[in-house]
């Protein structure tokens, strides 16, 4: 994150880093050495990192293990912008979202409750 972010003191982005549960040496090593769940998690960190308005997110969770998926949902509860996620994941979901918009027949509408209540009205079909 150095290197794209010249100039920014190295404890802020080492801070930034930690928050998404890349920590200590870990923070230092290079992306190569890093496994898939922590080199997403570094991504999220630097997409993150300038504040942007908005976040999108096609299948986010894909190739995660469970620590980086919780990482991922600690990230995307404190990020303060809009995330628009399509996402398959009902840990994820259940864990970072604050509205549900279902796509079904070709339309976009929301969903006045929780997945697992979406869940429930899907299963008794």
């Amino acid at each position: 994150m150095m290197r794209c972010y010249p100039g920014v003191p190295e404890q802020k982005l080492r801070a930034h880093l930690g928050s998404f549960g890349v920590t200590g040496n870990l923070a230092l090593q290079p992306m190569y050495t890093l496994s898939g769940g922590q080199k997403s998690r570094v991504a999220f960190a630097k997409i993150t990192f300038k504040k942007p308005h908005i976040i999108l997110l096609d299948e986010p969770s894909n190739h995660l293990d469970l620590d980086a998926v919780e990482a991922l949902i600690q990230g995307l509860v404190l990020f303060q912008g809009g995330i628009l996620m399509v996402s398959h994941d009902e840990h994820l979901i259940s864990g970072s979202v604050e509205e549900l918009w279902v796509v079904s027949e070709g339309r976009v509408t929301p969903f006045n409750g929780t997945f697992q209540d979406y869940k429930k009205i899907l299963q008794s079909a």
